[in-house]
């Protein structure tokens, strides 16, 4: 078992337009989220989010903290958001045990000293996919079923982007400093999500990829809303957004999709929509 850390920078969008394929894959995708017996961490300048996976097999996995945090306890300073992907399993805070079922969400807030991840079948194993952002004051653990979730349901098969957006971690559920996670499933026939797009300036955002069928992809879209760039992604992935990119994607098929914001507006709907014609 090891904690398997990444450190990476903050961009400018000027610097942006001039990236090829290969350097904006370095710099934005998240090419390993979920590895066996690991915990893996991406830790980003933007807004300081920690973006990551852990997939207990064999043995339990406590999350470390790494020395790039200069903190005792990984949550001294920080609130955290777990949501599994996988099979059932558990999340040991200080003692206390949740079990986590199928796209089901646990919130850890500041000041607890110990997580540990853990499976019910070693055979059939739980991902748990983990957001973090830093926090100025604790707020009570909460446990959010996946029936709890507030649920909106947009757009229309005619425009190939029918999706049901379930809010899991979000300030009408769950009392937090700035972190807000939830899941979108799109329908069968539907390939966009998040159309029409749009940015916010006050949030940075994640997008992790998943239950991608097997030979088929997302191209995720990013950039200023006139200078556009893409990235083809596989399951699993996820790609971190600066608060002045696009973030939007359509699969070869129907997929789903966990996103994850953090920043100084807790308003889901405070963003800045960008009409497709607008797009570059």
């Amino acid at each position: 078992m090891a904690i398997i850390f990444e450190e990476r920078l903050n961009y400018h969008p000027e610097d942006f337009k001039s990236y090829g394929t290969d350097r904006i894959r370095k710099e934005f995708l998240v090419e390993k989220i979920m590895d066996p017996d690991n915990i893996r961490l991406v830790y980003s300048h933007i807004e300081r989010y920690i973006t990551g996976g852990a997939m207990p097999v064999h043995s339990d996995l406590l999350l470390e903290t790494p020395d790039a945090l200069k903190a005792t306890h990984f949550l001294d300073r920080r609130e955290l958001g777990i949501i599994n992907i996988g099979n059932t399993g558990s999340v040991l805070v200080d003692g206390t045990e949740y079990a986590l079922r199928y796209k089901e969400a646990l919130y850890v807030g500041k000041g607890n000293k110990q997580v540990v991840f853990r499976s019910s079948d070693p055979e059939k194993p739980a991902k748990f996919y983990l957001n973090s952002a830093p926090a100025h004051k604790e707020y009570p653990i909460a446990h959010i079923t996946f029936d709890k979730a507030r649920v909106l349901k947009l757009g229309s098969l005619e425009t190939s982007n029918e999706r049901q957006i379930n809010q899991l971690i979000i300030n009408q559920l769950v009392p937090t400093c700035q972190l807000q996670m939830g899941l979108t499933e799109l329908k069968p026939g539907s390939v966009w999500n998040t159309m029409p797009p749009h940015t916010h300036s006050r949030r940075n955002e994640v997008y992790f990829y998943f239950e991608v069928p097997e030979g088929q992809a997302v191209c995720h879209f990013m950039g200023q809303p006139r200078e556009t760039r893409h990235l083809w992604m596989k399951n699993e992935q996820a790609v971190l957004s600066p608060s002045w990119s696009i973030h939007s994607a359509a699969g070869t098929s129907n997929y789903s999709f966990i996103w994850g914001m953090a920043g100084e507006n807790l308003d889901y709907a405070d963003m800045d929509a960008i009409k497709p014609g607008e797009l570059r």
